[in-house]
């Protein structure tokens, strides 16, 4: 920084850095100073020898004609050099900012957006039935969760249309057979007319297909009335060993026909429950006869009962051709047999199911394969307000 004295005429008279003073000096800041009413003025540019400098010049009052003003003039050159040090930095750090917002970018499209527009793609196929597309999961985090359920929504879809087709040739087969019989002895007691014997046993057989028959339709109207939220319980008390015991009664006859045993004490006490009678009785049947048809000649069936203060337990337990563990856990799934060489829709373990959580119970099977097979329903008992 340097000191200069300027005269009345608007000369440098006197430097502090002790050079003689120079009549070339370029002053805008003098002049601006002399024009303005406060006596101040200031300058920032370029001088004649390329040199960019800051100058203010301040007038002064004490009446002296050898000095009229002094002015402070200082080089910008370190400054502009400071200045510039800070844009490069300014500049370095936006480029990598840049950089690394376009790498942070590349990585977002590979990581996010390409898997997200894979499952957008894919749920566009399943969509249209084709079950078998998954994405590969190649992260543990959100999106790599998000690829898992994916996955494993279009295993679980792709199984339940083989189930489904499962279900609908095994219906049409079901419904088929008993059709056939039917129109079979219809066609034979008509070309027949005076053979009591064969009208006799003609007329059996059609009764049982048609038997048969109602209790599938049934079956399926229960199931469609689950799906379709109108499934509707008519509640009272009732004598749940009374439901068990003609169920059992029921199931005696056909259990002798076909060789098995069916075990069952008859408890002597009245157990009441708080629920509906009809649909009671049909988990019972649909549980006792599926073990009758599970279980081989000579085979046996055990219905057991035990009361606990606040619910009733039934078991049946046979000692058939069991469940593999890799279907234990789907055999109260809609439409699911595990067993196909067996006759069934296979969606009357399902409705036993949901009618015992519509009474609060709970259905469990328990089994293993080629020994036995144990269903155990568990139903609270009437409360003594409903009593």
């Amino acid at each position: 920084m340097e000191l200069m004295m300027i005269n009345s005429e608007g000369k440098v008279v006197i430097t502090s850095s002790g050079f003689e003073p120079s009549n070339s000096y370029d002053m805008p800041d003098y002049d601006y100073a002399v024009k303005d009413a406060g006596g101040i003025g200031t300058y920032s540019g370029y001088q004649s020898n390329g040199e960019k400098v800051m100058a203010v010049t301040s007038l002064l009052e004490t009446g002296n004609t050898n000095y009229n003003a002094v002015r402070v003039i200082t080089s910008l050159s370190k400054v502009d050099k400071q200045l510039g040090i800070i844009m490069i930095f300014i500049i370095a750090i936006s480029g990598a900012i840049i950089i690394l917002m376009l790498v942070l970018g590349l990585y977002f499209i590979q990581s996010i957006v390409m898997p997200l527009r894979q499952i957008s793609v894919n749920a566009r196929k399943i969509a249209k039935g084709d079950f078998g597309v998954h994405i590969e999961e190649k992260t543990d985090d959100e999106l790599g969760e998000l690829c898992r359920v994916f996955n494993y929504m279009a295993d679980e879809l792709e199984n339940s249309e083989k189930i489904k087709n499962d279900f609908i040739s095994s219906v049409s087969h079901e419904l088929r057979t008993p059709l056939t019989a039917i129109k079979g002895w219809s066609e034979t007691i008509a070309t027949s007319p005076g053979d009591k014997e064969v009208t006799k046993k003609g007329m059996k057989v059609i009764s049982e297909e048609s038997e048969r028959l109602s209790n599938m339709v049934e079956e399926l109207l229960d199931f469609s009335r689950i799906q379709g939220g109108r499934f509707n319980l008519n509640k009272a008390n009732m004598d749940v060993f009374a439901e068990l015991t003609d169920a059992v009664i029921i199931y005696s006859e056909k259990a002798r026909q076909e060789n098995k045993t069916l075990l069952y004490d008859e408890p002597q006490e009245i157990v009441t429950i708080f629920g509906d009678r009809n649909r009671i009785r049909q988990v019972f049947i649909n549980i006792i006869d599926n073990a009758i048809k599970y279980s081989a000649a000579y085979g046996h069936i055990i219905v057991a009962t035990a009361v606990t203060d606040k619910a009733v337990i039934i078991t049946v337990e046979d000692d058939g051709c069991g469940i593999a563990s890799s279907d234990l856990t789907k055999v109260k799934a809609k439409f699911y047999k595990a067993n196909s060489t067996v006759r069934g829709s296979g969606i009357g373990l399902a409705v036993a199911d949901e009618i015992v959580a519509a009474h609060d119970g709970t259905l469990e099977i328990e089994s293993e394969l080629g020994r036995y097979t144990r269903v155990v329903i568990t139903l609270p008992v009437a409360k003594k307000d409903e009593q």
